[in-house]
């Protein structure tokens, strides 16, 4: 049984005067299985937030469901910790104290020592030694998603939901923390669940890239495997012809696919079934060429 399942999806909102129903997206269906790392691409309205809310238990679904280790997703949980693109800290504390908040509540049984202990070990793990003292106005935006990234990490969570963490942070920066989430993710692997616009960092840090069409009524068109071996860095992937191949793919899709496969009802040229999986049950392993 898959670890994590979305389960025929479909969010709508009460319309505005009285013209009924608007749905952001319908019939959402895929799996993640556990350690893998999994992202959603698609235009802005195309409902990847909210879906990413739903999994967290922020919002409920308006038809279909959440299944996570074979239970059903009601509420929020530990269980499940999200990333925001906001940086989401508490700005009366300190960075070590963001963290430990969080592991006190996950881990309510440790005495003070452990805690102290566990907390400062992810602030290291993040690069932060040092400055675990600092509240998050004396922060650069880098050092503050660090502060979440440890915080997500340290409550060792089922799925961890990254909601585009990196959007706010200055490039050079924003590629510094992907390989640094790279280096956490692979020494922990945890299931990871991430939305976001960026092609090349979907690219660099996934299993696998979930494309959706426009919205409004958006539906997941395609799977697409990243086969690129691991571990992977920005500066070795841009070599590969592999990652050349899908960048092509998932670009040509963003710009031309995904708006007729919208128009279409969903059903693109890969066929895919009405639950919106592929009719083969299987994501899409790109060949040379395409």
């Amino acid at each position: 049984m898959p670890f994590l399942k979305i389960e025929k999806l479909t969010k709508c909102f009460p319309g505005s005067n009285g013209t009924g129903d608007l749905c952001v997206f319908r019939d959402v269906h895929f799996y993640i299985e556990n350690g893998e790392f999994v992202t959603m691409v698609g235009h802005s309205g195309c409902g990847k937030t909210t879906l990413l809310n739903i999994i967290a238990g922020f919002e409920a679904a308006t038809e279909g469901g959440i299944i996570l280790d074979g239970k059903e997703v009601t509420d929020p949980g530990l269980d499940r910790m999200v990333v925001f693109q906001n940086f989401s800290l508490m700005p009366w504390m300190t960075a070590y104290e963001n963290i430990r908040i969080a592991v006190r509540a996950a881990y309510p049984q440790w005495d003070r020592q452990h805690i102290d202990e566990y907390v400062r070990q992810y602030i290291d793990m993040v690069g932060l030694t040092g400055a675990g003292h600092k509240r998050p106005a004396a922060l650069s935006g880098g050092m503050r998603q660090r502060v979440g990234l440890a915080r997500a990490f340290a409550v060792q969570p089922k799925v961890l939901l990254l909601d585009e963490p990196f959007a706010q942070i200055d490039a050079l920066t924003r590629g510094t923390i992907q390989e640094e989430l790279i280096r956490m993710w692979m020494a922990t692997r945890n299931t990871v669940f991430m939305v976001t616009h960026d092609v090349d960092e979907a690219i660099l840090l996934s299993d696998r890239i979930a494309l959706m069409t426009n919205g409004p009524n958006a539906r997941l068109a395609e799977l697409v495997e990243v086969k690129i071996p691991r571990p992977r860095s920005r500066e070795a992937i841009i070599d590969d012809p592999e990652y050349t191949r899908i960048r092509r793919y998932v670009i040509h899709f963003l710009v031309e696919r995904s708006k007729k496969i919208q128009e279409q009802g969903g059903m693109g040229d890969k066929a895919l079934t009405g639950s919106g999986e592929l009719a083969d049950g299987k994501s899409i392993q790109l060949q040379g060429g395409n």
